[in-house]
């Protein structure tokens, strides 16, 4: 199965181009990486199951009550595409099942 995610900063209306992003399955840390200038990574994988991506939004934004935001999700379909979108300020972030 493939992952991406797209991380925008809803205060200044752009993408979070450099935050620091992981993927965990089992406890373990399976893939991690920087958001592109498009705030985007792409071309992860991953099978079925319930996966983490942890999002360290501290390093990002200079002043949030949020340090660290966590998605949890489960795949049940491994040849299918998942994207997991997030949407940052430093007092709200809001997720979906993105396309």
């Amino acid at each position: 199965m493939s992952l991406s995610t797209h991380v925008l900063d809803s205060v200044t209306g752009r993408p979070a181009a450099g935050l620091r992003v992981r993927l965990e399955h089992d406890g373990r840390v399976v893939a991690e990486g920087r958001t592109d200038d498009d705030g985007r990574i792409t071309g992860w994988e991953c099978g079925a199951g319930v996966h983490r991506i942890v999002f360290d939004t501290g390093s990002y934004l200079a002043d949030t009550f949020y340090p660290e935001v966590v998605v949890t999700f489960t795949v049940t379909d491994p040849a299918a595409h998942h994207h997991v979108p997030l949407l940052l300020s430093p007092y709200a972030y809001a997720t979906y099942r993105g396309s």
